[in-house]
């Protein structure tokens, strides 16, 4: 039986995930960006929670923790990161399987936006839970790794299946569209770009995206064919990569 995903707006620009194991109603969030918003989710759905699992120790992602379990009695999962900020009842890392129910978490290390960074795999439904790492058409800021670890983390990613649909924590979809557009013509991606601009204007939420359409559109998965337009030519796939996100973190939205 599929994992349901309900997902939800928190804060000014994160989304709050509740995904429930269909074949034993078991429930999980994601992150926990927003306490009371996450709460009230689960009292709308009628929902008992019983994990929470993190990808990473941002207050935006970490910080509901103590609040929703003294609440619900989750069991906080995560990387030792997340001890930053909250206890956690279960440390995890790459190689790791959290269960939920019937289904099957693999957790991947991407470290890069921070160093401890993973993700949560469901491999059965086609289901990625990515955090800060990759959004639709973008990626995580550099805050603690470097080019190299978030280009290695990103390309764990990428060799998911195409058909994955992927839950990533913000809605920064339009401003990485203008700014994919400021150094790639790609057709494929013009067409995207449009079509996430009026999905924009009508409020209407880009986010999950597909592994598929990632690797087909967004700059920092085609770092390597965008090389020449960021001053990265024959430099490893890693610098050119380097190279989109200082561009990135330098343009003028």
């Amino acid at each position: 039986m599929p994992l349901c995903v309900h997902q939800f707006p928190c804060l000014s620009d994160n989304y709050g995930f509740l995904a429930r194991d269909a074949a034993t109603g078991k429930t999980a969030c994601i992150d926990t960006p927003d306490a009371a918003a996450i709460l009230a989710a689960l009292s709308e759905k009628g929902w008992t929670l019983d994990l929470i699992l993190n990808t990473h120790w941002h207050p935006d992602h970490a910080g509901g923790n103590a609040q929703i379990a003294a609440a619900t009695g989750a069991t906080i999962v995560g990387p030792g990161e997340v001890t930053r900020i909250s206890a956690l009842d279960r440390e995890v890392r790459g190689g790791d399987e959290v269960m939920l129910g019937e289904t099957r978490f693999a957790v991947i290390e991407t470290g890069g936006h921070t160093l401890g960074h993973i993700a949560y795999f469901d491999a059965a439904d086609h289901i990625a839970f990515v955090g800060d790492t990759l959004f639709a058409l973008g990626c995580g800021r550099l805050f603690e790794g470097t080019a190299e670890q978030m280009w290695t983390s990103l390309q764990r990613l990428a060799a998911l299946p195409d058909e994955t649909a992927v839950y990533c924590a913000h809605e920064y979809t339009a401003s990485n569209a203008r700014f994919a557009l400021s150094v790639d013509d790609d057709p494929t991606l013009k067409a995207r770009t449009e079509q996430i601009f009026a999905q924009r204007q009508r409020g209407e939420p880009t986010v999950p995206t597909t592994i598929g359409l990632e690797k087909a559109t967004n700059p920092f998965l085609r770092a390597p064919r965008l090389a020449a337009r960021v001053g990265a030519a024959g430099k490893p796939d890693y610098a050119a990569f380097g190279a989109v996100r200082s561009a990135k973190d330098n343009f003028k939205d």
